[in-house]
């Protein structure tokens, strides 16, 4: 099984109506339901006003992907919770950072970078595949169109991807690199543009499809290890082999 943690800020969907009435069970509900469709897939719903922020060091060590949907509540994310993420990230557990959670703190932090863009609401926006060979593009057509999406352009302010898996084009002549991938010590990295809380993104079927793409690409093949540590100085091969000599 796969362990995955669905985090979302569940703000707007308490604070906005239009959003409550798309999403009543919240975003992370609504993903959280996408990926149960999986019988091979475990997952737990967390939110920023459950204790310890829902992710206590005890759901961060039972979980293989953590799936994180942030806007306007960033800043009140605990820096030392950003820090045991940066860590499991690096020991191995996958991420999934959605929509605006480019400036989110465990994404900012893992880039290492700005992540800024260029943004404007309300847009029509056509998500291209443009590497119909990665995983996480499996059963998809050459293109999904989104009716609205609130448009994201470049420049984007993220290290190197390893992987553009999708692109996206908006009425207004906007491109921008809208599903990346990143590897960062034993850990996937992903982030996936499409997902603004006033448009009904992760109601639909082909979004579901990447995100379940994305959890089983990401998933770590054996298990979430410890981060890397510098190890204390030790003996070189040559100088073992020439004491065994002696």
């Amino acid at each position: 099984m796969i362990r995955v943690t669905v985090w979302n800020e569940n703000i707007h969907e308490k604070e906005m109506e239009n959003v409550a009435k798309i999403y009543p069970k919240g975003i992370h509900g609504t993903i959280a339901e996408a990926l149960r469709q999986c019988p091979d897939l475990e997952v737990r719903e967390a939110t920023l006003d459950m204790p310890y922020q829902g992710l206590s060091d005890e759901v961060l060590a039972n979980t293989d992907v953590l799936i994180w949907w942030g806007h306007c509540g960033h800043h009140l994310v605990d820096d030392a919770l950003v820090e045991r993420i940066r860590s499991r990230v690096w020991g191995g557990m996958g991420f999934i950072a959605l929509h605006s959670a480019h400036m989110s703190k465990p994404f900012r932090t893992l880039m290492g970078t700005p992540c800024t863009l260029r943004w404007r609401d309300g847009d029509f926006e056509r998500l291209w595949v443009v590497d119909p060979q990665h995983p996480i593009a499996r059963g998809l057509g050459e293109y999904i169109e989104l009716e609205e999406e609130e448009m994201y352009g470049e420049p984007f302010g993220i290290s190197n991807p390893d992987d553009v898996v999708f692109m996206g084009w908006f009425s207004g002549g906007e491109v921008f690199r809208s599903g990346c991938t990143f590897r960062r010590g034993a850990g996937k990295i992903f982030y996936f543009q499409p997902g603004h809380e006033t448009c009904p993104i992760y109601h639909h079927p082909q979004i579901q499809q990447i995100l379940r793409n994305a959890v089983h690409w990401a998933a770590p093949a054996d298990g979430v290890g410890s981060e890397p540590t510098c190890p204390c100085a030790i003996p070189s091969p040559e100088a073992v082999r020439k004491h065994k000599d002696a």
